[in-house]
């Protein structure tokens, strides 16, 4: 009797849903974003528009925050901003930040860059967290101190480094962690980049595609069973582009959770989704026969679409194509681009 109580049990266990439970910490003390101040979460950005300078703390948030262009009577803010900029509760006598960062979940110390002119980032570390068995990174920027180095296994609130201001254009006085939170776009970005000045290897902020890390932690808060696939499902889809089908797509591989339909027939297409910011939001198999990419959907819009998606599509209300830097992002997509296989990316272990 207990034998078949044994396998009953078991058959039950292997009917339920695998657990992907995620446990989250903001990377400060810094709490309000959880509170009814978001003013004193987000550092605020020097904005000279039109004769006038404000300090909007919008500009600290994740988006379309920033660099503001008048279209008829709207005002459209352009610049996408991939992370958010977290203020500082703690400051020395001389103004410096004194507030530690540290790791928003549980994961391993994949990259640090301990040379602060390297970049925009200045000093920062990314680490690589596990979830859904999908490596997931979140990058800490613009770090004073680092105290950790490339392999370290963390846990949630660990001490990766301190706040600082390191990078271009950034004053004391607006010293703030720059979090991402972002999906590796390409394993192969090293031979991609091979004609730029890539410091970075894989963990150049180009390959990682920034989501929405402050509302991510807002929705994890509201349902703590949240998983970061549940999340990027509710992206509004901004365009779909129809590829033809070559191949698997190695992004497709590394997220299968983004895939949608029976990948295992055969299709004539690839039809991939993105958000207006540029992320992959899924992959469907698709019959459309296409010879060359072609967008097949866009939201409709009174507003240039270049100005809506960092210029990665043109064209106006229903009516879009790709841009130049939409070829470019497919490119890095697709690996259209010499392959070397026998290529290590380089990792730092400053």
């Amino acid at each position: 009797m207990l034998r078949q109580l044994a396998l009953t049990l078991l058959a039950c266990f292997a009917l339920q849903p695998v657990a992907f439970g995620i446990e989250l910490q903001l990377p400060t003390d810094n709490r309000h974003l959880f509170s009814q101040s978001p003013e004193k979460f987000y550092m605020y950005v020097d904005r000279y528009f039109e004769g006038k300078h404000t300090q909007p703390w919008q500009a600290g948030s994740y988006g379309f925050v920033r660099t503001s262009v008048r279209v008829g009577e709207s005002i459209v803010e352009t610049k996408f901003h991939e992370g958010i900029d977290i203020a500082p509760i703690k400051r020395d006598k001389a103004g410096n930040p004194l507030d530690l960062v540290n790791a928003i979940a549980d994961g391993k110390v994949a990259y640090v860059s301990s040379r602060t002119g390297a970049s925009n980032y200045g000093k920062y570390v990314v680490v690589e967290h596990q979830w859904e068995n999908s490596a997931v990174y979140s990058l800490y920027a613009h770090l004073a101190d680092i105290t950790c180095k490339a392999g370290d296994i963390v846990t949630k609130g660990a001490v990766l480094g301190r706040m600082g201001y390191t990078g271009s254009g950034i004053t004391r006085t607006r010293a703030h962690l720059h979090l991402e939170l972002g999906l590796m776009l390409s394993s192969h970005y090293v031979e991609y980049s091979a004609k730029q000045n890539n410091l970075h290897g894989l963990f150049n902020g180009m390959n990682l595609a920034g989501l929405d890390v402050a509302a991510f932690f807002l929705a994890h808060k509201e349902k703590p069973s949240l998983t970061l696939s549940q999340f990027l499902a509710s992206y509004p889809v901004y365009f779909k582009v129809t590829i033809p089908n070559n191949g698997p797509v190695e992004m497709a591989n590394r997220y299968p959770w983004m895939m949608r339909g029976n990948s295992e027939v055969p299709s004539a297409s690839w039809e991939i989704a993105f958000s207006e910011t540029g992320m992959p939001l899924s992959f469907t198999a698709s019959d459309r026969q296409v010879s060359m990419p072609q967008i097949t959907m866009v939201r409709p819009s009174d507003i240039p679409h270049k100005y809506r998606t960092r210029g990665l599509i043109s064209g106006e209300g229903k009516e879009a194509s790709l841009a130049r830097d939409g070829t470019t992002l497919l490119n890095l997509l697709l690996g259209n681009f010499p392959i070397t296989p026998a290529t290590v990316p380089p990792v730092s272990t400053e």
